[in-house]
Protein backbone atom coordinates (compact mmCIF):
# COMPACT_ATOMS: atom_id res chain seq x y z
CA UNK A 1 0.00 0.00 0.00
CA UNK A 2 1.43 3.37 -1.02
CA UNK A 3 1.56 6.39 1.22
CA UNK A 4 -1.35 7.93 -0.71
CA UNK A 5 -3.45 4.77 -0.26
CA UNK A 6 -2.62 4.75 3.46
CA UNK A 7 -3.72 8.34 3.88
CA UNK A 8 -6.99 7.62 2.01
CA UNK A 9 -7.68 4.65 4.30
CA UNK A 10 -7.22 6.63 7.46
CA UNK A 11 -9.48 9.37 6.05
CA UNK A 12 -12.37 7.22 4.74
CA UNK A 13 -11.82 3.75 6.21
CA UNK A 14 -13.25 4.34 9.74
CA UNK A 15 -16.29 6.12 8.28
CA UNK A 16 -17.02 3.29 5.84
CA UNK A 17 -16.49 0.68 8.56
CA UNK A 18 -18.86 2.55 10.89
CA UNK A 19 -21.50 2.84 8.16
CA UNK A 20 -21.24 -0.88 7.39
CA UNK A 21 -21.63 -1.79 11.07
CA UNK A 22 -24.67 0.51 11.34
CA UNK A 23 -26.36 -1.14 8.36
CA UNK A 24 -25.67 -4.59 9.77
CA UNK A 25 -27.16 -3.61 13.13
CA UNK A 26 -30.26 -2.09 11.44
CA UNK A 27 -30.83 -5.28 9.43
CA UNK A 28 -30.40 -7.36 12.58
CA UNK A 29 -33.00 -5.25 14.39
CA UNK A 30 -35.60 -5.54 11.60
CA UNK A 31 -35.24 -9.32 11.27
CA UNK A 32 -35.35 -9.88 15.03
CA UNK A 33 -38.38 -7.61 15.47
CA UNK A 34 -40.30 -9.41 12.71
CA UNK A 35 -39.63 -12.87 14.09
CA UNK A 36 -40.36 -11.90 17.68
CA UNK A 37 -43.64 -10.21 16.70
CA UNK A 38 -44.74 -13.42 14.94
CA UNK A 39 -43.86 -15.44 18.02
CA UNK A 40 -45.68 -12.97 20.25
CA UNK A 41 -48.84 -13.24 18.11
CA UNK A 42 -48.64 -17.07 18.20
CA UNK A 43 -48.31 -17.06 21.99
CA UNK A 44 -51.27 -14.66 22.23
CA UNK A 45 -53.39 -16.97 20.07
CA UNK A 46 -52.55 -19.91 22.35
CA UNK A 47 -53.35 -17.84 25.43
CA UNK A 48 -56.69 -16.73 23.95
CA UNK A 49 -57.61 -20.31 23.04
CA UNK A 50 -56.95 -21.51 26.60
CA UNK A 51 -59.13 -18.72 28.00
CA UNK A 52 -61.92 -19.59 25.55
CA UNK A 53 -61.83 -23.23 26.60
CA UNK A 54 -62.08 -22.28 30.28
CA UNK A 55 -65.06 -19.96 29.71
CA UNK A 56 -66.86 -22.45 27.43
CA UNK A 57 -66.41 -25.24 29.96
CA UNK A 58 -67.85 -23.16 32.79
CA UNK A 59 -70.81 -22.01 30.68
CA UNK A 60 -71.62 -25.57 29.61
CA UNK A 61 -71.47 -26.80 33.19
CA UNK A 62 -73.72 -24.08 34.57
CA UNK A 63 -76.12 -24.36 31.63
CA UNK A 64 -76.57 -28.05 32.36
CA UNK A 65 -77.38 -27.19 35.99
CA UNK A 66 -80.30 -25.01 34.87
CA UNK A 67 -81.53 -27.72 32.49
CA UNK A 68 -81.50 -30.35 35.25
CA UNK A 69 -83.26 -28.10 37.75
CA UNK A 70 -85.98 -27.13 35.23
CA UNK A 71 -86.99 -30.79 34.94
CA UNK A 72 -86.62 -31.63 38.63
CA UNK A 73 -89.89 -33.11 39.91
CA UNK A 74 -89.42 -31.54 43.33
CA UNK A 75 -89.21 -28.05 41.87
CA UNK A 76 -92.10 -28.71 39.47
CA UNK A 77 -94.24 -30.00 42.35
CA UNK A 78 -93.43 -26.94 44.45
CA UNK A 79 -94.41 -24.58 41.62
CA UNK A 80 -97.69 -26.39 41.05
CA UNK A 81 -98.82 -26.32 44.65
CA UNK A 82 -96.53 -23.82 46.39
CA UNK A 83 -96.65 -22.81 50.06
CA UNK A 84 -94.24 -20.53 51.93
CA UNK A 85 -92.81 -23.52 53.79
CA UNK A 86 -92.15 -25.36 50.53
CA UNK A 87 -90.49 -22.29 49.03
CA UNK A 88 -88.28 -22.05 52.14
CA UNK A 89 -87.23 -25.69 51.79
CA UNK A 90 -86.55 -25.05 48.11
CA UNK A 91 -84.31 -22.08 49.02
CA UNK A 92 -82.36 -24.26 51.44
CA UNK A 93 -81.93 -26.91 48.75
CA UNK A 94 -80.71 -24.31 46.24
CA UNK A 95 -78.26 -23.03 48.86
CA UNK A 96 -76.76 -26.53 49.30
CA UNK A 97 -76.57 -27.06 45.54
CA UNK A 98 -74.85 -23.70 44.98
CA UNK A 99 -72.17 -24.63 47.51
CA UNK A 100 -71.19 -27.47 45.14
CA UNK A 101 -71.45 -25.74 41.73
CA UNK A 102 -70.06 -22.38 42.96
CA UNK A 103 -72.38 -20.11 40.97
CA UNK A 104 -73.12 -16.56 42.12
CA UNK A 105 -76.76 -17.38 42.90
CA UNK A 106 -79.52 -19.79 41.84
CA UNK A 107 -83.15 -18.73 42.08
CA UNK A 108 -86.62 -19.75 40.91
CA UNK A 109 -89.39 -17.37 39.79
CA UNK A 110 -93.07 -17.83 39.15
CA UNK A 111 -94.64 -17.06 35.77
CA UNK A 112 -94.88 -13.36 36.72
CA UNK A 113 -91.08 -13.27 37.21
CA UNK A 114 -91.18 -12.88 41.03
CA UNK A 115 -88.40 -14.84 42.78
CA UNK A 116 -90.02 -17.37 45.14
CA UNK A 117 -86.83 -19.22 46.21
CA UNK A 118 -83.12 -18.34 46.03
CA UNK A 119 -79.83 -19.75 47.23
CA UNK A 120 -78.98 -16.37 48.81
CA UNK A 121 -82.12 -16.31 50.97
CA UNK A 122 -79.96 -15.73 54.09
CA UNK A 123 -78.32 -12.54 52.72
CA UNK A 124 -79.63 -9.04 53.29
CA UNK A 125 -79.67 -8.62 49.50
CA UNK A 126 -81.77 -11.78 49.04
CA UNK A 127 -83.51 -12.16 45.67
CA UNK A 128 -86.63 -13.70 47.28
CA UNK A 129 -89.66 -11.49 46.65
CA UNK A 130 -88.01 -9.39 43.93
CA UNK A 131 -89.74 -9.14 40.56
CA UNK A 132 -87.63 -9.83 37.47
CA UNK A 133 -90.46 -10.06 34.94
CA UNK A 134 -89.04 -7.12 33.01
CA UNK A 135 -85.75 -8.93 32.38
CA UNK A 136 -85.30 -10.31 28.85
CA UNK A 137 -83.87 -13.62 30.14
CA UNK A 138 -87.17 -14.21 32.03
CA UNK A 139 -89.32 -13.36 29.01
CA UNK A 140 -87.17 -15.39 26.61
CA UNK A 141 -87.26 -18.44 28.88
CA UNK A 142 -91.07 -18.33 29.17
CA UNK A 143 -91.44 -17.94 25.41
CA UNK A 144 -88.66 -20.12 23.96
CA UNK A 145 -87.65 -22.38 26.85
CA UNK A 146 -84.33 -20.73 27.70
CA UNK A 147 -82.75 -17.29 27.90
CA UNK A 148 -79.40 -15.62 28.37
CA UNK A 149 -78.43 -12.07 29.32
CA UNK A 150 -75.33 -10.34 30.67
CA UNK A 151 -76.47 -7.42 32.81
CA UNK A 152 -75.96 -5.49 36.03
CA UNK A 153 -77.89 -6.99 38.96
CA UNK A 154 -80.79 -4.84 40.16
CA UNK A 155 -80.41 -6.07 43.77
CA UNK A 156 -76.75 -7.11 44.08
CA UNK A 157 -75.48 -4.38 41.68
CA UNK A 158 -72.92 -6.91 40.46
CA UNK A 159 -72.58 -7.66 36.73
CA UNK A 160 -73.12 -11.25 35.73
CA UNK A 161 -74.41 -13.69 33.13
CA UNK A 162 -77.99 -14.92 33.70
CA UNK A 163 -78.79 -18.40 32.29
CA UNK A 164 -82.51 -19.19 32.48
CA UNK A 165 -84.68 -22.26 31.83
CA UNK A 166 -88.46 -22.57 31.71
CA UNK A 167 -90.17 -24.87 34.23
CA UNK A 168 -93.03 -26.76 32.60
CA UNK A 169 -94.30 -26.76 29.03
CA UNK A 170 -94.76 -23.85 26.65
CA UNK A 171 -98.57 -24.03 26.95
CA UNK A 172 -98.62 -24.10 30.77
CA UNK A 173 -95.34 -22.68 32.10
CA UNK A 174 -94.83 -22.87 35.87
CA UNK A 175 -91.89 -20.53 36.30
CA UNK A 176 -88.21 -20.04 35.48
CA UNK A 177 -84.95 -21.39 36.94
CA UNK A 178 -82.10 -18.86 36.75
CA UNK A 179 -78.38 -19.47 37.34
CA UNK A 180 -76.36 -16.27 37.70
CA UNK A 181 -72.63 -16.43 36.99
CA UNK A 182 -70.08 -13.81 37.98
CA UNK A 183 -66.57 -13.82 36.63
CA UNK A 184 -64.72 -11.88 39.32
CA UNK A 185 -62.04 -14.54 39.73
CA UNK A 186 -61.55 -14.82 35.98
CA UNK A 187 -61.30 -11.06 35.49
CA UNK A 188 -58.93 -10.66 38.44
CA UNK A 189 -56.69 -13.26 36.83
CA UNK A 190 -56.78 -11.30 33.59
CA UNK A 191 -55.75 -8.12 35.40
CA UNK A 192 -52.58 -9.87 36.55
CA UNK A 193 -51.49 -10.18 32.91
CA UNK A 194 -49.83 -7.53 30.76
CA UNK A 195 -52.35 -8.26 27.98
CA UNK A 196 -55.65 -6.41 27.64
CA UNK A 197 -58.50 -8.94 27.34
CA UNK A 198 -62.22 -8.41 26.77
CA UNK A 199 -65.32 -10.28 25.54
CA UNK A 200 -68.05 -8.84 23.34
CA UNK A 201 -71.58 -10.13 22.85
CA UNK A 202 -73.53 -10.36 19.58
CA UNK A 203 -74.15 -6.60 19.65
CA UNK A 204 -70.46 -5.79 20.02
CA UNK A 205 -70.92 -4.67 23.64
CA UNK A 206 -68.14 -5.45 26.13
CA UNK A 207 -69.18 -7.89 28.87
CA UNK A 208 -66.14 -9.42 30.58
CA UNK A 209 -62.91 -7.41 30.61
CA UNK A 210 -59.63 -6.98 32.41
CA UNK A 211 -60.33 -3.21 32.38
CA UNK A 212 -63.63 -2.45 34.25
CA UNK A 213 -63.86 0.93 32.51
CA UNK A 214 -64.65 -0.85 29.22
CA UNK A 215 -67.63 -2.86 30.58
CA UNK A 216 -70.96 -2.39 28.75
CA UNK A 217 -69.26 -0.10 26.22
CA UNK A 218 -68.30 -0.69 22.59
CA UNK A 219 -65.31 -2.85 21.71
CA UNK A 220 -62.08 -0.81 21.79
CA UNK A 221 -60.00 -0.28 18.68
CA UNK A 222 -57.75 -3.26 18.00
CA UNK A 223 -54.02 -2.82 18.09
CA UNK A 224 -51.42 -4.26 15.71
CA UNK A 225 -51.20 -7.51 17.74
CA UNK A 226 -54.78 -8.47 18.62
CA UNK A 227 -56.23 -11.99 18.34
CA UNK A 228 -59.91 -12.93 18.52
CA UNK A 229 -61.70 -16.24 19.01
CA UNK A 230 -65.37 -17.15 19.42
CA UNK A 231 -66.56 -18.76 22.65
CA UNK A 232 -68.54 -21.86 21.53
CA UNK A 233 -72.24 -21.93 22.32
CA UNK A 234 -72.39 -18.42 23.77
CA UNK A 235 -72.41 -15.85 20.98
CA UNK A 236 -69.42 -14.23 22.69
CA UNK A 237 -66.12 -13.24 21.09
CA UNK A 238 -62.86 -13.14 23.08
CA UNK A 239 -60.31 -10.47 22.12
CA UNK A 240 -56.74 -10.39 23.40
CA UNK A 241 -54.53 -7.39 22.73
CA UNK A 242 -50.79 -7.86 23.13
CA UNK A 243 -48.58 -4.80 23.37
CA UNK A 244 -45.84 -4.99 20.71
CA UNK A 245 -43.26 -3.21 22.83
CA UNK A 246 -41.80 -6.45 24.35
CA UNK A 247 -40.89 -7.60 20.82
CA UNK A 248 -39.42 -4.19 19.99
CA UNK A 249 -37.56 -4.16 23.28
CA UNK A 250 -36.16 -7.67 22.82
CA UNK A 251 -35.15 -6.91 19.24
CA UNK A 252 -33.42 -3.80 20.50
CA UNK A 253 -31.68 -5.89 23.14
CA UNK A 254 -30.48 -8.33 20.48
CA UNK A 255 -29.23 -5.44 18.37
CA UNK A 256 -27.53 -3.95 21.39
CA UNK A 257 -25.96 -7.34 22.00
CA UNK A 258 -24.58 -7.30 18.47
CA UNK A 259 -23.19 -3.85 19.05
CA UNK A 260 -21.62 -5.06 22.26
CA UNK A 261 -19.99 -7.96 20.39
CA UNK A 262 -18.46 -5.52 17.94
CA UNK A 263 -17.29 -3.33 20.76
CA UNK A 264 -15.89 -6.39 22.51
CA UNK A 265 -13.79 -7.23 19.46
CA UNK A 266 -12.35 -3.74 19.48
CA UNK A 267 -11.62 -3.95 23.17
CA UNK A 268 -10.01 -7.38 22.85
CA UNK A 269 -6.86 -5.86 21.36
CA UNK A 270 -6.56 -3.35 24.16
CA UNK A 271 -7.24 -6.08 26.70
CA UNK A 272 -4.44 -8.24 25.36
CA UNK A 273 -1.89 -5.50 25.88
CA UNK A 274 -3.19 -4.78 29.35
CA UNK A 275 -2.97 -8.47 30.31
CA UNK A 276 0.77 -8.37 29.86
CA UNK A 277 0.90 -5.58 32.39
CA UNK A 278 -1.47 -7.36 34.75
CA UNK A 279 0.48 -10.64 34.57
CA UNK A 280 3.33 -9.23 36.60
CA UNK A 281 0.93 -7.95 39.21
CA UNK A 282 -0.78 -11.34 39.27
CA UNK A 283 2.46 -13.15 40.08
CA UNK A 284 3.03 -10.87 43.05
CA UNK A 285 -0.52 -11.36 44.29
CA UNK A 286 -0.21 -15.14 43.81
CA UNK A 287 2.80 -15.25 46.08
CA UNK A 288 0.89 -13.32 48.75
CA UNK A 289 -2.09 -15.65 48.35
CA UNK A 290 0.12 -18.72 48.81
CA UNK A 291 1.45 -17.25 52.02
CA UNK A 292 -2.08 -16.48 53.24
CA UNK A 293 -3.30 -19.99 52.35
CA UNK A 294 -0.36 -21.52 54.17
CA UNK A 295 -1.26 -19.62 57.34
CA UNK A 296 -4.92 -20.66 56.96
CA UNK A 297 -3.93 -24.30 56.47
CA UNK A 298 -1.78 -24.16 59.59
CA UNK A 299 -4.73 -22.79 61.54
CA UNK A 300 -7.01 -25.54 60.20
CA UNK A 301 -4.51 -28.20 61.23
CA UNK A 302 -4.40 -26.75 64.73
CA UNK A 303 -8.20 -26.65 64.93
CA UNK A 304 -8.40 -30.26 63.76
CA UNK A 305 -5.93 -31.33 66.43
CA UNK A 306 -8.08 -29.57 69.03
CA UNK A 307 -11.20 -31.29 67.67
CA UNK A 308 -9.47 -34.68 67.85
CA UNK A 309 -8.49 -33.95 71.45
CA UNK A 310 -12.10 -33.04 72.24
CA UNK A 311 -13.28 -36.25 70.56
CA UNK A 312 -10.87 -38.25 72.69
CA UNK A 313 -12.33 -36.58 75.78
CA UNK A 314 -15.87 -37.43 74.66
CA UNK A 315 -14.87 -41.05 74.05
CA UNK A 316 -13.40 -41.18 77.55
CA UNK A 317 -16.68 -39.76 78.88
CA UNK A 318 -18.61 -42.51 77.05
CA UNK A 319 -16.35 -45.13 78.62
CA UNK A 320 -17.16 -43.60 82.02
CA UNK A 321 -20.89 -43.73 81.16
CA UNK A 322 -20.57 -47.44 80.35
CA UNK A 323 -18.85 -47.97 83.68
CA UNK A 324 -21.73 -46.24 85.47
CA UNK A 325 -24.24 -48.36 83.55
CA UNK A 326 -22.38 -51.49 84.70
CA UNK A 327 -22.38 -50.14 88.25
CA UNK A 328 -26.16 -49.71 88.00
CA UNK A 329 -26.55 -53.32 86.89
CA UNK A 330 -24.37 -54.46 89.78
CA UNK A 331 -26.42 -52.44 92.28
CA UNK A 332 -29.63 -53.96 90.89
CA UNK A 333 -28.13 -57.44 91.29
CA UNK A 334 -27.05 -56.71 94.85
CA UNK A 335 -30.55 -55.43 95.64
CA UNK A 336 -31.99 -58.64 94.23
CA UNK A 337 -29.63 -60.87 96.25
CA UNK A 338 -30.28 -58.95 99.48
CA UNK A 339 -34.01 -59.44 99.15
CA UNK A 340 -33.94 -63.20 100.01
CA UNK A 341 -31.93 -63.04 103.29
CA UNK A 342 -33.80 -59.87 104.19
CA UNK A 343 -37.12 -61.70 103.91
CA UNK A 344 -35.72 -64.46 106.12
CA UNK A 345 -34.57 -61.94 108.78
CA UNK A 346 -37.98 -60.31 108.77
CA UNK A 347 -39.76 -63.69 109.02
CA UNK A 348 -37.53 -64.84 111.96
CA UNK A 349 -38.11 -61.54 113.76
CA UNK A 350 -41.87 -61.92 113.36
CA UNK A 351 -41.65 -65.50 114.69
CA UNK A 352 -39.57 -64.18 117.61
CA UNK A 353 -42.28 -61.63 118.41
CA UNK A 354 -44.87 -64.37 118.52
CA UNK A 355 -42.59 -66.56 120.70
CA UNK A 356 -42.02 -63.89 123.35
CA UNK A 357 -44.59 -64.38 126.09
CA UNK A 358 -46.87 -61.50 126.87
CA UNK A 359 -45.26 -59.58 129.67
CA UNK A 360 -44.60 -56.02 130.38
CA UNK A 361 -45.96 -53.36 128.10
CA UNK A 362 -42.45 -52.12 127.18
CA UNK A 363 -40.59 -55.39 127.02
CA UNK A 364 -37.08 -54.61 125.55
CA UNK A 365 -36.91 -57.90 123.64
CA UNK A 366 -40.30 -57.34 122.01
CA UNK A 367 -39.41 -53.73 121.15
CA UNK A 368 -36.12 -54.81 119.58
CA UNK A 369 -37.84 -57.45 117.46
CA UNK A 370 -40.45 -54.93 116.35
CA UNK A 371 -37.72 -52.50 115.26
CA UNK A 372 -36.00 -55.32 113.33
CA UNK A 373 -39.28 -56.00 111.47
CA UNK A 374 -39.77 -52.30 110.67
CA UNK A 375 -36.19 -51.82 109.48
CA UNK A 376 -36.42 -54.98 107.35
CA UNK A 377 -39.58 -53.59 105.76
CA UNK A 378 -37.85 -50.28 105.05
CA UNK A 379 -34.80 -51.98 103.52
CA UNK A 380 -37.13 -54.10 101.38
CA UNK A 381 -38.89 -50.97 100.15
CA UNK A 382 -35.55 -49.39 99.19
CA UNK A 383 -34.30 -52.50 97.37
CA UNK A 384 -37.63 -52.81 95.57
CA UNK A 385 -37.30 -49.23 94.37
CA UNK A 386 -33.71 -49.89 93.28
CA UNK A 387 -34.79 -52.92 91.26
CA UNK A 388 -37.62 -50.95 89.69
CA UNK A 389 -35.28 -48.04 88.92
CA UNK A 390 -32.71 -50.36 87.30
CA UNK A 391 -35.34 -52.31 85.37
CA UNK A 392 -35.28 -51.68 81.62
CA UNK A 393 -38.05 -49.41 80.36
CA UNK A 394 -40.83 -51.23 78.55
CA UNK A 395 -41.60 -48.23 76.36
CA UNK A 396 -45.34 -48.51 77.09
CA UNK A 397 -46.98 -45.34 78.38
CA UNK A 398 -49.57 -45.77 81.07
CA UNK A 399 -51.43 -43.79 83.72
CA UNK A 400 -48.81 -43.03 86.38
CA UNK A 401 -49.74 -41.68 89.80
CA UNK A 402 -47.76 -38.48 90.33
CA UNK A 403 -47.96 -38.96 94.07
CA UNK A 404 -46.53 -42.50 93.92
CA UNK A 405 -43.75 -41.46 91.52
CA UNK A 406 -42.76 -38.54 93.76
CA UNK A 407 -42.70 -40.69 96.91
CA UNK A 408 -40.63 -43.40 95.18
CA UNK A 409 -38.16 -40.77 93.99
CA UNK A 410 -37.81 -39.41 97.51
CA UNK A 411 -37.06 -42.88 98.83
CA UNK A 412 -34.37 -43.41 96.17
CA UNK A 413 -32.73 -40.10 97.06
CA UNK A 414 -33.29 -40.46 100.82
CA UNK A 415 -29.74 -41.52 101.76
CA UNK A 416 -28.13 -38.45 100.25
CA UNK A 417 -30.77 -36.17 101.76
CA UNK A 418 -30.16 -37.57 105.21
CA UNK A 419 -26.40 -37.04 104.84
CA UNK A 420 -26.69 -33.47 103.60
CA UNK A 421 -29.60 -32.51 105.88
CA UNK A 422 -31.48 -30.99 102.92
CA UNK A 423 -35.18 -30.38 103.43
CA UNK A 424 -37.65 -31.33 100.67
CA UNK A 425 -41.22 -30.07 100.63
CA UNK A 426 -44.12 -30.55 98.27
CA UNK A 427 -47.83 -29.65 98.20
CA UNK A 428 -50.46 -32.29 98.79
CA UNK A 429 -50.68 -34.41 95.63
CA UNK A 430 -54.09 -36.03 94.97
CA UNK A 431 -54.14 -39.79 94.67
CA UNK A 432 -56.13 -39.62 91.41
CA UNK A 433 -53.73 -37.21 89.66
CA UNK A 434 -52.50 -39.43 86.78
CA UNK A 435 -49.82 -38.61 84.22
CA UNK A 436 -49.42 -40.04 80.68
CA UNK A 437 -45.90 -41.45 81.16
CA UNK A 438 -43.92 -44.53 82.20
CA UNK A 439 -43.34 -44.89 85.93
CA UNK A 440 -39.73 -46.15 85.82
CA UNK A 441 -38.47 -43.44 83.47
CA UNK A 442 -40.49 -40.69 85.17
CA UNK A 443 -38.90 -41.66 88.51
CA UNK A 444 -35.50 -41.60 86.79
CA UNK A 445 -36.04 -37.96 85.76
CA UNK A 446 -37.28 -36.93 89.23
CA UNK A 447 -34.37 -38.65 90.99
CA UNK A 448 -31.85 -37.03 88.65
CA UNK A 449 -33.23 -33.52 89.26
CA UNK A 450 -33.48 -34.07 93.03
CA UNK A 451 -29.91 -35.39 93.22
CA UNK A 452 -28.62 -32.44 91.16
CA UNK A 453 -30.27 -30.08 93.62
CA UNK A 454 -28.82 -32.01 96.58
CA UNK A 455 -25.33 -31.77 95.10
CA UNK A 456 -25.77 -28.03 94.55
CA UNK A 457 -26.80 -27.62 98.23
CA UNK A 458 -23.95 -29.77 99.60
CA UNK A 459 -22.42 -28.28 102.76
CA UNK A 460 -25.24 -25.77 103.37
CA UNK A 461 -27.19 -25.86 106.59
CA UNK A 462 -30.17 -24.01 105.13
CA UNK A 463 -30.47 -26.15 101.96
CA UNK A 464 -34.03 -26.50 100.77
CA UNK A 465 -35.71 -28.23 97.79
CA UNK A 466 -39.38 -27.82 96.98
CA UNK A 467 -41.92 -28.91 94.40
CA UNK A 468 -44.41 -26.59 92.71
CA UNK A 469 -47.39 -27.87 90.69
CA UNK A 470 -49.29 -25.82 88.10
CA UNK A 471 -52.19 -27.63 86.47
CA UNK A 472 -53.45 -26.59 83.02
CA UNK A 473 -56.39 -27.82 80.96
CA UNK A 474 -54.65 -30.79 79.38
CA UNK A 475 -51.15 -30.58 80.85
CA UNK A 476 -49.41 -30.18 84.16
CA UNK A 477 -46.17 -28.32 84.90
CA UNK A 478 -43.90 -29.50 87.72
CA UNK A 479 -41.23 -27.11 89.03
CA UNK A 480 -38.35 -28.58 91.03
CA UNK A 481 -36.65 -25.65 92.77
CA UNK A 482 -33.78 -25.16 95.21
CA UNK A 483 -32.15 -22.23 96.98
CA UNK A 484 -28.64 -23.11 95.86
CA UNK A 485 -26.20 -21.04 93.79
CA UNK A 486 -28.05 -21.73 90.50
CA UNK A 487 -26.49 -22.68 87.16
CA UNK A 488 -23.24 -21.24 85.92
CA UNK A 489 -23.80 -18.69 83.09
CA UNK A 490 -22.06 -20.99 80.60
CA UNK A 491 -24.43 -23.86 81.44
CA UNK A 492 -27.55 -21.68 81.75
CA UNK A 493 -27.23 -20.51 78.14
CA UNK A 494 -27.42 -24.11 76.83
CA UNK A 495 -28.17 -26.47 79.74
CA UNK A 496 -28.92 -29.47 77.47
CA UNK A 497 -25.59 -29.56 75.61
CA UNK A 498 -24.19 -33.12 75.79
CA UNK A 499 -21.02 -33.59 77.90
CA UNK A 500 -21.29 -30.08 79.33
CA UNK A 501 -20.83 -30.17 83.10
CA UNK A 502 -19.32 -28.18 85.97
CA UNK A 503 -18.92 -31.25 88.19
CA UNK A 504 -15.45 -32.69 88.68
CA UNK A 505 -16.75 -36.23 88.13
CA UNK A 506 -19.79 -35.45 85.99
CA UNK A 507 -20.48 -36.62 82.45
CA UNK A 508 -22.88 -33.90 81.29
CA UNK A 509 -25.45 -36.45 80.05
CA UNK A 510 -28.07 -36.50 82.82
CA UNK A 511 -30.09 -33.46 81.68
CA UNK A 512 -29.93 -34.52 78.03
CA UNK A 513 -31.31 -37.96 78.91
CA UNK A 514 -34.03 -36.45 81.13
CA UNK A 515 -35.18 -34.09 78.37
CA UNK A 516 -35.25 -36.97 75.86
CA UNK A 517 -37.38 -39.05 78.24
CA UNK A 518 -39.95 -36.30 78.76
CA UNK A 519 -40.16 -35.62 75.03
CA UNK A 520 -40.89 -39.31 74.50
CA UNK A 521 -43.88 -38.74 76.79
CA UNK A 522 -45.07 -35.82 74.66
CA UNK A 523 -43.76 -33.29 77.20
CA UNK A 524 -40.56 -31.31 77.70
CA UNK A 525 -37.90 -30.30 80.23
CA UNK A 526 -36.68 -26.71 80.35
CA UNK A 527 -34.67 -24.43 82.60
CA UNK A 528 -37.03 -21.76 83.95
CA UNK A 529 -35.05 -19.56 86.38
CA UNK A 530 -36.83 -17.71 89.14
CA UNK A 531 -37.53 -14.00 88.80
CA UNK A 532 -34.87 -13.12 91.39
CA UNK A 533 -32.33 -15.37 89.60
CA UNK A 534 -31.51 -17.26 92.82
CA UNK A 535 -31.24 -21.03 92.90
CA UNK A 536 -32.17 -23.42 90.12
CA UNK A 537 -35.70 -23.97 88.80
CA UNK A 538 -36.47 -26.83 86.37
CA UNK A 539 -39.82 -27.10 84.60
CA UNK A 540 -41.29 -30.47 83.62
CA UNK A 541 -44.26 -30.30 81.19
CA UNK A 542 -46.34 -33.51 81.16
CA UNK A 543 -49.69 -34.54 79.68
CA UNK A 544 -52.56 -35.49 81.96
CA UNK A 545 -53.79 -39.04 81.38
CA UNK A 546 -57.37 -37.88 81.05
CA UNK A 547 -56.39 -35.52 78.16
CA UNK A 548 -54.12 -37.90 76.24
Amino acid sequence: MTQTDSASWWRWGPALLGAGCTLCLLALYLVADHQLSKRLAADAATDAHMRVLAIASELARQKSVGAVLATDQGIIGTQQDATPAQWQRLSERLEELNADINASVIYVTNVQGVAVAASNWRDEASFVGTSYGYRSYIRDALQTGEGREYALGSVSHQPGLYLSRRIGGAQAPLGVVVVKLTFDVLENGWRGSDHLAWITDRDGRVTLTSDPALRFGPSPVRGPVTVSEAVPGSGWQLHLHVAPWPAHLLAGAITAGGALVMAALWLAHRTFRRRQRVAAQYRDRLERDVETRTLALTRQIREREEAEAQLAGMQAALVQANKLASLGQISAGVAHEINQPLSTIRLLAEYGQDAVPAGQQHDPLRDNLRQIVEMSHRIGTITSDLRGFARKSRGNREPVSLRAAWQASLRLAASRRATEAVGISAPEIPEDLLIDAESVRLEQVLVNLIQNAQEALSGRSDGRIWLEIVRHETQISLYICDNGPGLAPMVARAPFTPFQTTKATGLGLGLVICQSILRDFGGDLSYDPAADRTGARWRMDLTLWEAR
